[in-house]
């Protein structure tokens, strides 16, 4: 059994995939134990240009009854077309269908957030004074 004396704690700047993924697997196991499962499913709304490269697009899942969008990137030369209005109405459409009560997301881009509390997404948190004056956002919109 292991001793506050003989734990070996230090800083490092990263660790081995394989090690990484003991530690996953470890907080994966805690989470199914301790809340259930989680019915995690992913979720993408991918863009591809005319030669079937991917260009941008949503990365989500679904799980624990809620829509996480992760990522949300729309190229420069296809901005102001209401894709990214697009892309969330298929990706909550979808979560809808898979049982979702709502959906979340964060953002540290002002014309994002905008967009975002067009569409309905309520601010649930923020953290400021990030490096460069920056403040990040993270909002939900529940499903009716």
């Amino acid at each position: 059994m292991m001793t506050e004396e003989t734990i070996d704690l230090r800083v490092t700047e990263g660790i081995a995939p394989e090690e990484e993924t003991i530690i996953l697997d470890r907080l994966k196991a805690y989470n199914l134990e301790t809340f259930g499962e989680s019915g995690r499913r992913e979720l993408t709304v991918p863009i591809y240009d005319d030669q079937g490269r991917i260009t941008g697009g949503l990365v989500g899942y679904t799980g624990r009854g809620w829509l996480y969008v992760s990522m949300l990137y729309v190229p420069e030369d296809l901005r102001g077309r209401g894709i990214a209005t697009r892309m969330l109405s298929l990706a909550e459409d979808e979560a809808r269908a898979r049982g979702c009560l709502g959906a979340y997301i964060d953002t540290m881009n002002p014309q994002a957030l905008k967009l975002y509390h067009k569409l309905g997404y309520t601010d649930i948190g923020e953290l400021d004074h990030l490096a460069g004056g920056h403040l990040v956002t993270w909002l939900a919109k529940r499903f009716s």
